[in-house]
């Protein structure tokens, strides 16, 4: 039913406004009774328990940064059957990100290209809502991924991330330093190890406790990718999430004057799953494996989640076949799982 409504009805709609449209749906599947039938439906196996960075999870595969931006949906993506929910990218200033267009479909594809620049309410509201779901909701493993504000100058971009981090450590799980969205002006540049350094030591004092996380792009050098997943180790991070979305074109089906007109933006779904898989195995072959290394980047199947996890993933999450597979996505993926538990 879902493939028969993405085509005739999904497709015709801007991507945003579709977006927009399903989170009213994945809200309401949060709210009891709504909340009890979806988790009678979804709710994975017990055998896909899993116990990483100390947090127990229900599931290996969650749903990644980007989905919910401003944490108003975390009951309902976990109602449908994500382990865990990543909440995002907050940053400490409220922005309303790049201007609409910026949310683009490349069907034939499977993928997205997006430049939606940080849209979100701020951590403050962030930190609001959080702290509601902590009084209220079933316990589910929360989260939380920060950014760069635009406002902020790159040369103060410690500053800004570590207030989000004072903010909303006390409220997540896990949090997650995002210093590879293509869409924040200067922002891939504090991926550099001289540079990322200081800023992870001073994130990491305001984490406290909480789990601290990197999240690189996939377009960097191999060695790169090796000194960052060191430099991680040696800063006393606790894990890192392999990958973002990718500037490259590379490769794509879809026709070239689509992939134009769509523009700048970070290119996420099926085309990314093969550089996914390799920065996986490049960042696990340096870390301890008591490090956690989350992998995410063209995930359709849960075939592809068990590669993942069998080429080192502790985690995987997904986002953008979410958009093409439905609502019950990640009930097929832990279905799939559980059968080869």
């Amino acid at each position: 039913m879902y493939p028969l409504l993405f085509r005739t009805v999904l497709t015709r709609m801007d991507p945003e406004s579709a977006h927009h449209a399903a989170m009213v749906v994945i809200r309401l599947a949060g709210i009891p009774p709504f909340s009890w039938a979806a988790r009678a439906l979804t709710r994975p196996a017990p055998a896909l328990a899993t116990e990483v960075m100390g947090l127990a999870f229900e599931s290996p595969f969650g749903v990644s940064a980007g989905f919910d931006k401003d944490a108003v949906a975390v009951r309902g993506l976990s109602a449908l059957g994500f382990g865990h929910v990543e909440v995002g990218t907050v940053t400490a200033i409220p922005q309303a990100g790049n201007p609409r267009p910026r949310l683009f479909r490349l069907v034939p594809d499977r993928a997205v290209v997006n430049r939606m620049g940080f849209n979100n309410h701020g951590a403050d509201a962030a930190a609001r809502r959080l702290r509601v779901l902590r009084r209220r909701a079933r316990r589910v493993v929360i989260g939380v991924n920060i950014g760069k504000s635009r406002v902020v100058d790159v040369a103060d971009a410690t500053a800004d991330y570590v207030r989000s981090a004072t903010l909303l450590a006390p409220l997540a799980d896990y949090l997650v330093v995002n210093v590879s969205s293509p869409n924040t002006p200067g922002l891939r540049g504090l991926q550099a190890v001289e540079t990322l350094r200081p800023l992870l030591e001073a994130v990491r004092l305001a984490a406290g406790s909480t789990p601290l996380l990197v999240k690189i792009a996939p377009d960097l050098p191999d060695d790169e990718i090796t000194a960052i997943a060191g430099l991680a180790v040696d800063v006393g991070l606790d894990g890192l999430i392999a990958t973002n979305t990718t500037i490259t074109r590379a490769g794509l089906v879809t026709d070239e004057q689509i992939v134009a007109a769509a523009g700048e933006g970070g290119l996420s779904g099926a085309p990314l799953k093969a550089r996914a898989l390799e920065v996986l195995s490049i960042v696990r072959s340096v870390v301890p494996r008591q490090f956690a290394v989350v992998s995410a980047g063209g995930v359709e199947t849960a075939a592809d989640v068990r590669e993942r996890l069998a080429a080192g993933a502790d985690l995987v999450q997904g986002y953008t076949a979410f958009l093409y597979r439905g609502p019950l996505w990640a009930r097929q993926i832990n279905r799939g799982l559980a059968r080869d538990a």
